[in-house]
This record gives structure tokens, C-alpha cells and sequence, in this order.
């Protein structure tokens, strides 16, 4: 179907890179990650990361009175591209999807999809919901880190639905600002939320019950944001994807804006050490 979309576009000749179900025979089967290598570019190397940096946590409901614990799988494995520019400039790409917002569904705790039996149910599933995102970021920075302890200045881009604000903990953990760590050798690790370079009122990327939220970043580390030009975000048409009857017949294209950033290609050639 992507390639069917692409077809005759600019982008029909790129690479594709996906994730995968665990055997490797097919795409994965919910919300498939999928990143397009430009012509020219090299293909390096592609991984799936679901809970090798960071074991999934073991927890018991309370609320839903499980004898034994359950694991936590984060849902949706992280793809870790390497890429090389056609002048030779090695480059990471992590894509990501974290968990949502809304509360993980528990069958003898609902009466239907939509509809818990208590409070307190609601509240245990979104308590989980909160753990698999959360999870998934450190995840995501643990992978981050270990990329840095063996090339200190790695081009790196995390980009994805990370279903959280910039002041979230998700988007903060991926983030590893000085402020936070407190240890100021570390501040070559800092990955910049490249939406920041847009204004704050067009600074959105769902609008739910009327307001706007920032969900889909594209952090950067410092070497990329070297060459960073600019970044959008196409929210002119986004509609309100929690109105009545706000379903795919009336609004086909996501509801999702479109995160965009753009980097000068001479800044990401090799220079010579000075």
C-alpha cells in the first residue's frame, strides 16, 4: 500500500525499512515503522529494539486482582536505522511509536471496548498505558546513550508519535537536558526538540476537544542541529479528531500533522580536523 502511495513521487526510489514481525516474514502487524532511505544514501544497518537495552518490567494489577505478575512489552519495537550520506557521513535514524494515552484495556475489568466497570479499572489501565510509554522512552535513550558512549559526536535523529507534550516525561527522558542530569559532561548527549524553531502558537500536532498538542517530535543531537535549516509542522487542515463522528469517511488523511525538518546537505559532508 506505501509503495503503491509513493508510486510515481520523488520518493518511489528510496529504500524502505520497516520493522517486522519477530520471524521476519512480514511487516509488522499494528502501526508498522517504516523509514525511506534517499537514493545515493547507504543502508548501514537496521535493528528492532523491544526490551534488549531496558527488560520489560514485571507487574501485578492490583485492581484487577491478577495472581501473578505480567510482563510489559512496550507494544511497538523502536527501528534503529545507520545510514551513510553519499559523501561517506554515518548518520542514526530512530523511529518510534509509543504506547497512547489511553488506559490498556483488560476484558474482565470492561463491559465493553469502551467502557470500564469502575474508576479505579480506568485508572490501573492508564497507570500501565503510562508505564509502556515511559518505558519505551528509556528505552529509546538507553539506545541513545550507548550510541554516544562509542561515537561521542553521532549524528542522531529520534523522531516519531511519542504521544507526549515536550514537557512530558517521555519527551524529557529522551531529551537528557544538563538541567536535569546536573553533570555538564554529559551536554554533548542533550537531544533538541527541533519543533522549538516553530512559533509556540502553530506548535501542534493533534487537536483534541479544541486544543492543540505537540505528540510527534524530531529530536536532534547537537551535530545535526549544526546543519539544521528550519522545521514545519502542517496543521492547516488538522481536524478535531475527538468531535462526534470525526471518522475516517469524513477525514481520511490522519489526524496527525506532519512534522518536517530541514538540514543544509553541506554540513553533513566530512571536514577535515583543524
Amino acid at each position: 500500500a506505501l509503495k503503491a502511495l509513493l508510486a510515481g513521487t520523488r520518493y518511489a526510489r528510496h529504500q524502505i525499512v520497516s520493522t517486522r514481525v519477530r520471524d521476519g516474514s512480514q511487516v509488522y502487524d499494528s502501526r508498522n515503522l517504516v523509514t525511506l532511505i534517499p537514493e545515493g544514501f547507504q543502508l548501514l544497518e537496521s535493528t528492532q529494539v523491544n526490551g534488549e537495552f531496558v527488560p520489560n518490567p514485571v507487574y501485578q494489577r492490583t485492581v484487577a486482582g491478577d495472581a501473578e505478575p505480567r510482563r510489559l512489552n512496550w507494544e511497538r519495537p523502536l527501528l534503529w536505522t545507520r545510514i551513510a550520506s553519499p559523501d561517506g557521513v554515518e548518520m542514526h535514524i530512530l523511529n518510534v511509536h509509543f504506547k497512547s494515552k489511553l488506559a490498556t484495556p483488560a476484558d474482565n475489568l470492561m463491559s465493553d471496548r469502551y467502557t470500564w466497570t469502575t474508576a479505579a479499572c480506568w485508572a490501573e489501565g492508564f497507570f500501565v498505558s503510562s508505564m509502556k510509554r515511559v518505558g519505551a522512552a528509556l528505552e529509546a535513550r538507553a539506545v541513545i546513550d550507548f550510541i554516544f558512549q562509542a561515537q561521542p559526536d553521532a549524528l542522531i535523529l529520534i523522531a516519531g508519535d511519542l504521544n507526549a507534550n515536550s514537557d512530558e516525561v517521555p519527551v524529557m527522558a529522551l531529551r537528557g537536558r544538563t538541567e536535569d542530569t546536573g553533570n555538564g559532561a554529559l551536554g554533548h548527549r542533550v537531544m533538541m526538540p527541533l519543533e522549538n524553531n516553530v512559533p509556540e502558537s502553530s506548535r501542534y500536532t493533534l487537536f483534541h476537544h479544541g486544543r492543540g498538542e505537540m505528540i510527534d517530535h524530531i529530536l536532534a543531537s547537537r551535530g545535526f542541529v549544526q546543519a539544521f535549516s528550519h522545521a514545519e509542522i502542517h496543521n492547516e487542515i488538522l481536524p478535531d479528531e475527538s468531535v462526534a463522528f470525526a471518522g475516517d469517511e469524513k477525514h481520511p488523511e490522519s489526524d496527525h500533522a506532519p512534522v518536517v525538518a530541514a538540514f543544509h546537505d553541506d554540513l553533513l559532508k566530512p571536514h577535515p580536523m583543524v
